[in-house]
């Protein structure tokens, strides 16, 4: 099932880029768009002023007269990929749970267009705080697992397993926060959590193309996050349909 999910989430994106065509969604982009580049040149401005500081740290822990130029090329080069790899994390995150409001309209917007059924919007603050619940939660886990596997990127035998397994861990949660723009009209926060694992082939499937849009220079930051949304929603539409009902969604249900 990972595998038809994963597949089907990726094709999505050209479904959902073909809704916003047709129906004029532009407008759903602009205050996202703002919102990410604000924090993206925020989490710059933090990496450019950290990046001396800790790579001068990294260095100061070897003591020994011998092989200071190699340990201060890793620790050049460590604090690089140390303060790159959290960058992304953290931005992504706050870009996720801030939007939650506005993603959460697209998300209706086209759950309407597909279904004929229009959604009962929830208010914005209740909305903005189950996003940056949501978001939290995910930026936690997800820096739990980045940080040792960035670590131990750094030699060179294990890197490349440690790249793919990076990629994997950002494009799961990167998904996970753009289901949960729809996942939150359904489920409440313990049954996204219990769904969003449940179907992972959705989350890393959507997840995987938002993170590589995201290395687009400031395009990714533009088109990203309302492109994403828009082909969760019909992933996670369809596997809601597909069900019928909230007590066949493979999660518990509670009073």
């Amino acid at each position: 099932m990972f595998l038809k999910e994963f597949f089907r989430a990726i094709k999505s994106y050209a479904t959902a880029g073909k809704l916003i065509r047709e129906y004029n969604l532009y407008s759903f982009f602009y205050i996202p768009a703002i919102i990410s580049l604000l924090i993206g040149i925020f989490i710059i401005f933090i990496a450019y002023y950290y990046s001396t500081p800790i790579s001068e740290f990294i260095i100061s822990l070897w003591t020994f007269d011998f092989g200071q130029d190699a340990v201060r090329q890793v620790g050049k080069w460590g604090s690089a990929i140390l303060i790159l790899g959290v960058g992304i994390v953290i931005y992504k995150h706050l870009v996720l749970a801030l939007s939650s409001p506005f993603m959460g309209a697209l998300s209706e917007r086209i759950e309407e267009i597909t279904t004929g059924k229009l959604p009962h919007p929830k208010p914005f603050l209740q909305v903005l705080i189950r996003g940056l619940r949501i978001n939290l939660r995910n930026l936690v886990y997800e820096l739990m697992y980045t940080l040792p596997l960035l670590l131990l990127s750094l030699i060179p035998v294990l890197n490349i397993a440690t790249t793919i397994l990076l990629f994997y861990i950002q494009s799961y949660y990167a998904g996970f926060g753009n289901m949960d723009y729809t996942m939150e009209r359904y489920l409440d926060y313990k049954e996204s959590i219990q769904f969003a694992q449940k179907h992972k082939g959705i989350a890393v499937g959507n997840g995987l193309l938002f993170t590589a849009l995201l290395f687009i220079p400031i395009l990714g930051m533009l088109i990203t996050l309302p492109l994403s949304t828009s082909a969760s929603t019909l992933d996670v539409l369809n596997t809601i349909n597909k069900n019928h009902n909230k007590d066949d969604l493979g999660v518990p249900i509670t009073a």
